[in-house]
């Protein structure tokens, strides 16, 4: 009897290992497991280097009105593994050529007690793993709503994160850092400042999360090619350090509707050793699909002043009337309304921006408020309050295109919905054709407040999909979009490369609602930037907002230099010097080098990066010999140390140093700045001082 259970015991173990699926990475840093447990649930687990990242972790989903959901009692069906190897040139980006490579296993799982299957698809690449759920054609799986997807990430121990608490509308939050542990504590003290009611859980957060462990492993989890699907959190069970997919639901609660055949977006977790490969990861766009816009001629990286930061400090207005309670949107005769004397998006105004953009080597001009509406949105009413076609009276359409071309700058429209979704839908292609029309080729479009119908959330299956439809309607006519408030990016400008920016965080207009840590950009491009390029908006030269705006007493926590630095830190190919002219016209020898710095790469080399502490980055302008350094430092002043192996071998350079001064400080001197020139070659070596909240920008100009 009793060799009769230990017989039976090494058969339940054999059986358990014969379940087991091992990947390894193309260079076999990395090891990921896949096996199921007895009763039949899916689990995965990650190594690298030999170091367990992410522990024995269940997948699967819940079914909404379903007696049996997709979390257990599976069987495998089959397996599959394949490599893949390519490389592939994007439109713009940060370098000119990227390598898709990893190795494949795809597992088939049948589920008999509804005989229904499905696959799990894992890619593990040589910076991490990448999976997603796929739902083939079959009889009994169809339709369904999903109640919840139960993606685990089991921790090892009590990393490090840098963290916003869970929101299903904002992700515009300053970033914590803190142990896993005490998520809960501090997000309860977030939720009584500044995070909307429909957040879900004191221990949920938001990806890109960033983490580092206490052996200095760093960890990102994400996801990517976000497509017909809810956007993903993360709800972290802080017992068991265990993180658990908690996607954004609809106004009714649900969390997907899908159709078979379909599939996931993927789940993504890049892991290294150096933080600087983290950074340079292009795992995220791998995982997305080659660009469906065949011809991308159109498609222009853009570096672009406008009629805006007057507008966020008060300085000046979006509406031009204060006539609320007259305001009717296609009725009122605003050429009869009482002007308020403050609107920007004026003709005279907007020429001022023009001739700074043409005199200054700028492509385009955005304007804010030229068009009716924003009285009736700030006054009373968000129900229908824009058509996206109609301009104010000041504000000659025709008159400025003209103005505009003649001095070889173009203007960049602005649709801002309110949230409106329906209505800019039904506007659209009026909108659209509106802008090819007057030469418009760029469009900021934003989603202030909450979403109509009302009910829904900002990240919801749905309202993804609004989104999706804007860039690929924008594509139809030939229109770049640069979109504010929506969901954050997940590696989709790959496919669809005419979304050339997105806000989706705490950019640089909270530095005049009160202001952003001076660590802040220090953490963005290990979070937010992971999914695609950020319209940050920097540039900013003047600290002191209520010299801008007597009535408004915030203040930028940054320095003059630290600004320089963001043209090259905060990768976008759509670049904004946010500043006003007449304080450009004030440090006119530190804005030579917003007017140097490239906005398109063709190499990226991160010099040095720990999160909430400092990144240095240097960047070669496409289709030159010239390279752009950009340092950012959080609170504590630092030197740092580079050098410029990264030149060409046996050319001379002239670099043009923009630093901080020795008694720089975000706070106190943010203006107080250093230019000098030297001469470099690749054998050169630098250090430099910091300021808290500061740090340097470099022009390495080859020497002819």
């Amino acid at each position: 009897m009793k060799n009769l259970f230990f017989a039976s015991l090494i058969l339940f173990a054999f059986s358990t290992v014969a379940k087991a699926q091992q990947l390894k990475s193309p260079e076999g840093k990395f090891v990921m497991e896949f096996s199921l447990q007895s009763d039949g649930t899916p689990t995965y687990n990650l190594k690298y280097k030999n170091k367990e990242v992410v522990k024995t972790s269940k997948l699967g989903l819940e079914l909404k009105d379903d007696k049996k959901s997709l979390l257990n009692d599976f069987t495998i069906a089959d397996t599959k593994t394949t490599t893949f190897d390519e490389t592939w040139k994007p439109v713009w980006g940060e370098v000119d050529h990227i390598r898709n490579h990893y190795n494949e296993l795809a597992v088939t799982l049948n589920q008999k007690s509804t005989d229904r299957q499905i696959v799990i698809r894992f890619r593990l690449f040589d910076d991490g793993l990448g999976f997603r759920y796929e739902f083939p054609a079959q009889k009994n799986l169809t339709y369904f709503v999903i109640k919840e997807e139960r993606s685990q990430f089991a921790m090892t121990g009590d990393h490090t994160a840098f963290w916003i608490p869970g929101d299903y509308d904002t992700q515009e939050y300053d970033y914590t850092k803190s142990k896993l542990s005490e998520i809960r504590g501090l997000s309860q003290k977030a939720y009584t400042a500044n995070v909307s009611q429909k957040s879900f859980s004191p221990t949920g957060v938001q990806t890109s999360l960033m983490l580092k462990t206490a052996d200095g492993i760093y960890i990102n989890l994400h996801e990517a090619a976000l497509i017909d699907y809810s956007c993903m959190h993360l709800n972290l069970d802080d017992k068991n350090l265990v993180f658990e997919s908690w996607l954004t639901p609809d106004a009714k609660g649900d969390k997907g509707h899908m159709q078979a055949p379909n599939h996931s977006p993927w789940r993504t977790i890049i892991v290294s050793d150096d933080a600087r490969e983290i950074l340079a990861s292009k795992m995220t766009y791998n995982l997305n699909d080659p660009s469906k816009i065949d011809n991308t001629s159109w498609i222009k990286p853009v570096k672009y002043v406008g009629v805006w930061w007057e507008m966020i400090t008060g300085k000046s207005s979006w509406s031009y009337t204060n006539d609320y309670p007259t305001v009717q949107l296609g009725v009122t005769d605003f050429s009869k309304a009482k002007p308020n004397g403050t609107h920007g998006a004026n003709n005279a105004n907007v020429k001022k921006y023009i001739d700074f953009a043409a005199a200054n080597g700028f492509d385009a001009v955005l304007v804010e408020g030229w068009n009716e509406g924003w009285e009736d949105w700030f006054g009373h009413s968000k129900d229908y309050v824009f058509d996206f076609v109609t301009p104010y009276p000041d504000f000659d359409v025709k008159g400025l295109h003209e103005y505009a071309k003649s001095k070889g700058v173009k203007i960049i429209m602005h649709h801002e919905t309110s949230g409106s979704v329906r209505n800019y839908e039904r506007h659209m292609d009026a909108a659209y054709k509106f802008m090819n029309d007057n030469g418009y080729n760029a469009v900021k479009s934003g989603y202030v407040g909450d979403i109509l119908p009302r009910g829904e959330n900002h990240y919801s299956q749905w309202i993804v999909n609004h989104y999706q439809y804007a860039i690929e309607k924008a594509a139809d006519y030939k229109i770049m979009v640069n979109a504010h408030e929506a969901v954050r990016p997940t590696g989709i400008a790959r496919t669809y490369p005419n979304l050339i920016g997105n806000e989706a965080a705490r950019g640089t207009e909270y530095q005049a609602f009160g202001g952003s840590k001076p660590n802040h950009v220090t953490v963005l491009p290990f979070t937010r930037l992971i999914g695609g390029p950020m319209d940050y908006t920097p540039g900013i030269f003047e600290m002191d907002i209520s010299k801008m705006n007597p009535e408004n007493k915030s203040h930028v926590n940054s320095t003059l230099a630290n600004q320089l630095a963001l043209y090259v830190t905060m990768y976008s190919p759509l670049q904004m010097a946010a500043d006003t002219p007449e304080n450009y016209n004030r440090f006119p020898d530190a804005f030579q080098f917003i007017k140097d710095v490239a906005v398109d790469w063709s190499e990226s080399k991160y010099i040095e990066a720990e999160p909430g502490d400092f990144i240095t980055v240097a960047r070669k302008a496409k289709g030159k010999n010239n390279w752009f350094v950009g340092n950012v430092n959080g609170e504590t002043p630092r030197t740092s140390n580079i050098d410029f192996s990264f030149l060409e071998k046996g050319k001379k350079y002239t670099a043009t140093i923009y630093a901080d001064a020795k008694d720089a400080h975000y706070k106190t001197n943010p203006q107080a700045y250093t230019i000098k020139k030297i001469a470099v070659t690749n054998k050169s070596k630098l250090s430099q001082f910091s300021a808290p909240g500061g740090g340097y920008a470099i022009s390495i100009i080859e020497t002819k």
